[in-house]
């Protein structure tokens, strides 16, 4: 533990430091345990490239191996290709509780394991009446009412390893294998994607996604759709417009290699910065683009990125594969009530935001939301009034299209822990990847999903 006024442990902290390290260009890595995995993204041959403004990035993986072609034809080319299917991870960082986010009120152990954190009442699933939402909650449990949540009540692995960091890790790479480089979605678009759109990966948040690492393609990561700019001090206006300018000109085409390879790179961060120009904030601070629905009101990114992501999606811009963090503090070894509340109430309210602005704009059935966490709690509560480290976590897909069925069963608190009193995974990570590979996005998962042809695939889309 961390401090007495502090929920999250030590572990979740250096997890933290290790991947926004990792993922910012320059800075290098700070000292790993031994056994410790890399963050996906590190180790790889890449060129990356950060523009710092209003807190914004761009990471442009494999940029050495592009070519001026790609470039000169422009990122405009992959907006006029058919609306493609979008995934869009979010996590809930530091190990969600699966028993309080859907509590086994109808288990007789539940009250014997947690006298204090034990709740009561709520919406009941219609697959297993022994499992009840959180009441904060709710926004979930609204749209899963309208069939538009598939629930996974006990996600994870075998053999689950409760460290942040290589936990997290590997549900980013999608394998149990600390040597994989690239995130489960970097491949995929590394097989689909191309090397003049860097937007076909996106991560929303202040660090590269490692989910979204890529071998060869660029992908990008911005802090909101209203923040990707190039700020210089003491440079406004007009001077501003033709600086900007005059760096889109170091994309050039070069004889030097070394400048080739940064003029890429600078051509690709000038396309983006047009491309999302129509969305920067105004001076007063509120965003140009359009939002049809009412998002929550919070000092928290969460809803404003997704309102811009929503944007995004409906202006045309060729996004792929998307990825963002959830608020809140999920890693709750201490007072959990309070904690647990407060991001899931704010995580779930702004997805119901978010899926009915998609739907307001006629796009949902072009977007999937994955919801996930590196693993869950422990069964039985602690002298803190909180949970520590588990296993099976919970997990859910949103979306117009999601089957809306159950995947995996709540295996139950008398046979469905084991030997550390923590819930056994009925579902397998891996094969919800292979799946949504499969059915959403329409690839194969062999050669993406190590040993893909071992996990079963739920049948996740209808």
């Amino acid at each position: 533990m961390t401090g007495p006024d502090c929920n999250h442990c030590a572990g979740l902290s250096r997890s933290r430091f290790l991947h926004r390290a990792a993922a910012e260009a320059g800075r290098g890595l700070p000292a790993i345990e031994p056994g410790m995995p890399l963050p996906a993204g590190t180790g790889l041959s890449r060129r990356s490239f950060l523009a710092h403004g209003l807190g914004a990035a761009l990471a442009v993986y494999g940029a050495s191996r592009l070519g001026i072609r790609a470039f000169e034809e422009g990122i405009a080319s992959a907006a006029t290709s058919p609306a493609q299917p979008v995934l869009v991870s979010v996590f809930l960082e530091g190990g969600a509780d699966g028993l309080s986010v859907l509590s086994p009120q109808g288990d007789p152990l539940y009250q014997q394991l947690r006298p204090q954190l034990a709740l009561a009442g709520g919406t009941a699933l219609r697959e297993d009446g022994r499992l009840f939402w959180h009441p904060a909650a709710g926004g979930l449990a609204q749209l899963y009412t309208e069939n538009k949540v598939t629930v996974m009540p006990a996600i994870g692995y075998t053999h689950a390893d409760q460290s942040h960091f290589t936990s997290r890790h590997y549900w980013e790479v999608g394998a149990t294998d600390a040597n994989l480089r690239t995130g489960w979605l970097g491949r995929y678009l590394d097989r689909i994607g191309t090397p003049d759109n860097p937007l076909q990966g996106l991560s929303l948040d202040d660090t590269l996604a490692p989910a979204l690492a890529t071998a060869k393609l660029p992908v990008a990561s911005i802090a909101g759709a209203d923040q990707y700019d190039f700020g210089s001090s003491r440079v406004w206006g007009q001077v501003e417009e033709r600086m900007l300018e005059a760096f889109g000109l170091l994309g050039a085409p070069r004889s030097d290699p070394g400048l080739r390879s940064v003029g890429m790179v600078a051509r690709q961060a000038d396309r983006l910065r047009h491309q999302l120009l129509p969305f920067q904030s105004g001076s007063d601070g509120k965003p140009a683009f359009t939002i049809p629905v009412p998002y929550p009101q919070s000092d928290d990114p969460f809803p404003k990125r997704l309102a811009g992501l929503a944007a995004m999606l409906g202006a045309g811009l060729p996004l792929h594969a998307v990825a963002l963090s959830a608020p809140g503090e999920y890693d709750t070894h201490s007072a959990q009530a309070g904690a647990l509340a407060s991001g899931l109430q704010l995580t779930s309210d702004s997805l119901l935001a978010f899926q009915r602005d998609l739907e307001a704009r006629g796009i949902a059935d072009r977007v999937l939301v994955h919801v996930w966490s590196e693993f869950g709690r422990r069964a039985k509560e602690n002298g803190s009034a909180g949970t520590d480290h588990g296993a099976a976590g919970v997990g859910f897909l949103v979306g117009t299209r999601v089957a809306g069925t159950m995947v995996g069963e709540f295996p139950g608190l008398a046979s469905g822990l084991d030997e550390d009193g923590n819930l056994k995974a009925t579902a397998d990570f891996r094969g919800i990847y292979a799946a949504l590979l499969e059915q959403w996005l329409g690839t194969d998962a062999a050669g993406l999903i190590p040993g893909a042809a071992s996990f079963a695939r739920p049948t996740l889309i209808r």
